[in-house]
């Protein structure tokens, strides 16, 4: 075939690659500039008051789409447990399954987690994956980020960790956090989402 025939069965591939990554940077912005919105608001921030003023935006780490991966997932219900967290509350959770998937060369899993005492109608597909990684305590909160999913949550699930957040108690202030289950602990550096707190 001539080259150029190539070149024209590959462009078009290209350009909607260029334009899913253009849609992706847009929407990782967006999800952002909500957290930042959240974090200025004294009603809902959990910053200590006299750090509110002066908050400019949460330290990320620069956008990376190799983070941001397609998993398998495998359901699997596991048992109602009390999830320790950092405070008294033991909220009652269930895993509802694991992720499977491949980052820096490394196969991977993630267990997937459903919050029992969230009833209000709004939560019922929200999925919750709590994670630490070889960051945590260098340029990540040492207690691990967290990651949402909305559901329901099909064969394959994609995972973006420049999506991933820091619990509130990174920032100070008594709250109740999960503390990350040792099964999600993954034996990689993932350079993505949000960086440690600077107080």
């Amino acid at each position: 075939m001539p080259l150029l025939w190539w070149l024209l069965m590959l462009w078009p591939m290209t350009a909607l690659q260029q334009a899913d990554e253009a849609a992706w940077r847009k929407a990782l912005d967006h999800y952002w500039a909500i957290k930042d919105q959240q974090f200025r608001d004294p009603q809902k921030s959990p910053l200590p008051a006299d750090h509110i003023a002066g908050f400019t935006g949460l330290e990320r780490f620069p956008p990376d789409i190799n983070h941001r991966v397609q998993a398998r997932f495998v359901p699997a219900k596991g048992k109602a447990f009390n999830m320790p967290t950092t405070g008294s509350k033991r909220p009652l959770y269930q895993s509802v399954g694991t992720l499977h998937f491949r980052l820096h060369g490394r196969d991977l899993k993630l267990t997937v987690y459903k919050n029992l005492e969230l009833t209000d109608p709004a939560y019922a597909q929200h999925h919750f994956v709590p994670f630490t990684d070889l960051t945590n305590g260098e340029t990540t909160y040492g207690g691990g980020r967290y990651l949402d999913l909305n559901g329901p949550l099909g064969d394959r699930v994609e995972l973006d960790f420049n999506k991933a957040y820091n619990p509130y108690c990174a920032y100070g202030g008594r709250y109740n956090c999960p503390i990350v289950p040792q099964e999600n602990h993954l034996a990689v550096a993932v350079r993505a989402g949000v960086k440690a707190y600077d107080h």
